[in-house]
């Protein structure tokens, strides 16, 4: 499963991208983590279905200092697949 979500709220200057990665490592779960110019965080989440998914509901929680409003979530396209390597990186912000 390759499952592309936007996560709005108080999500930046909380930790939320290291938090993310730390989780997604630890699940097996490939892709990347970045934060966006609008406030949000964006995700490229790669991994088995039941994986992605426990994942995301635990991203709806977020790190200690979030607070999740929303979760916006859309198949992976192919422009957003390709910064995927194999790992879970912290990406450039855009």
């Amino acid at each position: 499963m390759m499952l592309h979500i936007v996560i709005s709220g108080v999500v930046q200057g909380v930790g939320y991208r290291q938090w993310l990665r730390e989780r997604a490592l630890a699940a097996g779960v490939t892709g990347w983590v970045r934060n966006r110019s609008d406030g949000m965080v964006e995700a490229l989440l790669c991994g088995a279905p039941e994986t992605v998914e426990t994942l995301v509901a635990e991203a709806r929680k977020g790190p200690r200092g979030a607070r999740v409003a929303d979760i916006e979530r859309r198949e992976a396209s192919a422009s957003a697949a390709a910064l995927a390597n194999g790992d879970f990186t912290i990406a450039r912000s855009i």
